[in-house]
Formats: structure tokens, C-alpha cells, sequence
């Protein structure tokens, strides 16, 4: 058995497959090693099975990082575009939903056998189950594994972050940056769902649990429209998600209801038309009729809008406008569908994800402290700093 190759790529996720078929098409003798039974068991998962593999959209706003310019050049260099001339050179077609997210139509499967085909053509080898322990180096790298020792030219770690652990994620790919002297930013949950105190949970989310609308939500000067969920464990959906990575454990989110209404001038101008009208049932025309009750029963009360004061209006209406919530948590990496953080941009090439430091050691994917917002991006970025490696590893 052959112990020595030029690319030894740790993780066989999105991004360490991408890189692996374009550095084999260079004739490199590239090894793949991923701790999991088979590639690709994230991409499996994602978008309901799905894969919402890119976005027609997409640029640098839609990432977070200490260096927001890092993820241009990858980016740039490989797009939305080349990744959809991959899938159709295979004959696998997308389905466009809002805000421009791109599913595969044959499955998140089909994903992954097109990128396994695009390995096989290169040349790419691979070990599953296997287990990565000490890494060092003296000319070469060399890798003690759970299948014997390997020795590489190039190292990429392409292990992404630990949201989800029961699929296998951990901070690896942080743990190789000390081991080498590089900067690091710790993994914090990315795409979570927010958790609330007890009683606020029992007495308010609980009961509107599976009640789903149109929100504007909105935490440190930035703000999402897509749709909220309340559960029995918090509130969710889309927008929370998004939310989730820019939130700090402290901050109040702020949840606009009615995103299309200057609720305050509505309910001025419906109680001079309709005075006798009680607040529930004028809310339930605009919100979901369980909210519609909780928030008179918890907030506003309920009577005719005669009944009201216009102080009293202005203040239902500024709630319904950015009703403020202080969650007490997330639902932690169990849950995230990423995680912010990772080896600090700093320490690497935004040309090809090389560290500055160690010639041949390479740090590509969610490994790297470049987080997408939903919709997408993540994938984008796996493509895209993956084809940059596999360029030059």
C-alpha cells in the first residue's frame, strides 16, 4: 500500500471533496482520509435532503468574519455559476426557492455521487474510518491514523466545525492550527434555534407552538425578513437562524410583526373607523389568531379600541413593530447548522488558503473563520476556498 502522496486532504465534507478533484485533475497523487463510514454525510442532510447547494446572490455581505474582505477572492475566482456548470455537465438540474436559494431536484445524494465521480476520474484515493491522531512534520507531513501512518507533500484540513456532533463534527481543524502556531477563533453555534426562560417559555411560546408568520427581526444593527416559528423549545424558522450568528448571549432581539404596517398609525385610523371593534379580533385579521389572543391576554388587553388610549395605542403598535425578546441561550451545536469562528484569516492566503506560516498546510471549508448566512453560502464557500486549495496544494 502506497503511504506517500503529494495531498493528504483531512475530511471528506464539501469542501475537501471539491479540493481533492481539482488537485488530482493536476496530477497530483492526492489521499483523502474522513473519520465517517462515507463522504459527504452533511451535504446528505442539508436542505431536507435536498441541498441547497449555492444562491443566484451571492457576495462578501453575506458572510460573517473578523476579516469581512477574506472570502473575495475565493469567491470570485469560483462562483455560483461554475458550480451549476459542474451539475449540469453531469445532468443534474436545481429548483430556484425564495431569496434566490438553488436545491438540487435529484437530491443532496446526487451531490455527492457527482463530486465522488469527479474524484474517481482524478484519481483520488480514499480511507473511511479512519481516525486521525498525531500530526507532525519534518520535511513531509505525517499522519498516525487508526489505519497506519501516511506521509504527505501538502496537508489540507477540510474537517469543518462541530455544529452537529452526532454527524462526527469536532474543532479538529482548530486543534491542527495550535499544533502549528496558528491563530484561532473559538466555534460559537451559527444557525441555531434561540431557547427562552421557563416561565416566559411556559407562558407565552409554548402555547403558540407550530404558529408560523412573516417576520422583521432584528439584533445589532442587522435585520432579516423571512419566517418565524414558534416551538415548544423556543422560537425558530428562518429568520431566527439568521439571526442566531450575530446574536451575543445578553442581547434583546427585536421582532417586527406586522413588517408591512406603521401599526401605530393603523390602529389610530381603525379605531376612529371602527371604534367599537375589540383589539383581538382587529390583530387576528393581521396576525395568527393564537397570537392574536396571547398578546392581548399578555400585553395589551382586550377591549374595544374606543377604549384606548392614544398613549396606549402608540404602545401597542411600537410593540407590534419590535416586539422585544431577551432569549436566554440557543440551542447549542446539537442543533447549529454551522458555527461562527475557526483559524483566524489572519494566519492564511485568501488566494489559496495556505498558511503563511507553514508552506503546504492548507485550511479550507467552515475550518476557516468565514460563516455564510442561510441560504446556501456555507456551501458556496466550501466550493469555492476548496477549488482555490486544490489549485495550488
Amino acid at each position: 500500500m502506497n503511504r506517500h502522496f503529494d495531498v493528504i486532504i483531512v475530511g471528506a465534507g464539501a469542501a475537501g471533496l471539491m479540493c481533492a478533484m481539482e488537485a488530482g485533475r493536476r496530477g497530483r497523487r492526492v489521499l483523502v482520509l474522513e473519520k465517517a463510514g462515507r463522504a459527504g454525510n452533511k451535504i446528505r442532510i442539508s436542505g431536507g435532503g435536498k441541498c441547497n447547494f449555492t444562491n443566484l446572490e451571492v457576495s462578501a455581505d453575506n458572510y460573517l468574519s473578523r476579516n469581512p474582505h477574506f472570502c473575495k477572492s475565493a469567491l470570485a475566482r469560483y462562483t455560483q455559476w461554475d458550480f451549476m456548470d459542474l451539475m449540469s455537465r453531469h445532468g443534474l438540474s436545481w429548483e430556484q426557492r425564495d431569496h434566490g436559494r438553488l436545491f438540487c431536484e435529484q437530491g443532496a445524494g446526487a451531490i455527492v455521487d457527482m463530486l465522488l465521480e469527479e474524484c474517481a476520474a482524478a484519481g483520488v484515493g480514499f480511507h473511511y474510518d479512519c481516525d486521525v491522531g498525531d500530526i507532525r512534520r519534518e520535511q513531509d507531513f505525517s499522519l498516525h491514523t487508526s489505519r497506519g501512518e501516511f506521509k504527505g507533500t501538502s496537508l489540507v484540513i477540510a474537517t469543518g466545525g462541530p455544529s452537529i456532533p452526532r454527524m462526527g463534527a469536532t474543532d479538529f481543524g482548530l486543534r491542527v492550527a495550535r499544533r502549528f502556531g496558528l491563530r484561532s477563533i473559538p466555534f460559537k453555534p451559527a444557525l441555531v434555534p434561540f431557547t427562552f426562560p421557563s416561565g416566559f417559555l411556559a407562558r407565552v411560546l409554548k402555547p403558540l407552538a407550530g404558529i408560523s408568520l412573516e417576520v422583521r427581526a432584528s439584533c445589532n444593527g442587522v435585520s432579516f425578513r423571512e419566517e418565524l416559528l414558534f416551538t415548544h423549545r423556543g422560537l425558530s424558522g428562518p429568520v431566527m437562524l439568521q439571526l442566531s450568528s450575530y446574536w451575543n448571549r445578553g442581547d434583546p432581539v427585536h421582532i417586527d410583526l406586522l413588517p408591512d404596517r406603521e401599526a401605530v398609525e393603523w390602529l389610530k385610523a381603525e379605531q376612529g373607523a371602527h371604534p367599537n371593534r375589540h383589539l383581538k379580533n382587529l390583530l387576528a385579521d393581521r396576525l395568527p389568531r393564537r397570537l392574536a389572543g396571547m398578546l392581548c391576554e399578555q400585553e395589551f388587553g382586550d377591549q374595544p379600541l374606543q377604549a384606548f388610549s392614544r398613549r396606549q395605542l402608540e404602545h401597542i403598535g411600537a410593540t407590534l413593530n419590535g416586539w422585544r425578546l431577551l432569549p436566554g441561550g440557543t440551542e447549542g451545536m446539537r442543533t447549529a447548522e454551522a458555527a461562527t469562528g475557526g483559524v483566524d484569516t489572519d494566519e492564511l492566503s485568501s488566494r489559496a488558503m495556505e498558511a503563511k506560516k507553514q508552506p503546504g498546510l492548507y485550511f479550507i471549508g467552515e475550518t476557516v473563520d468565514v460563516t455564510g448566512q442561510l441560504g446556501g453560502y456555507n456551501f458556496q464557500w466550501a466550493w469555492a476556498s476548496g477549488w482555490c486549495a486544490g489549485q495550488v496544494a
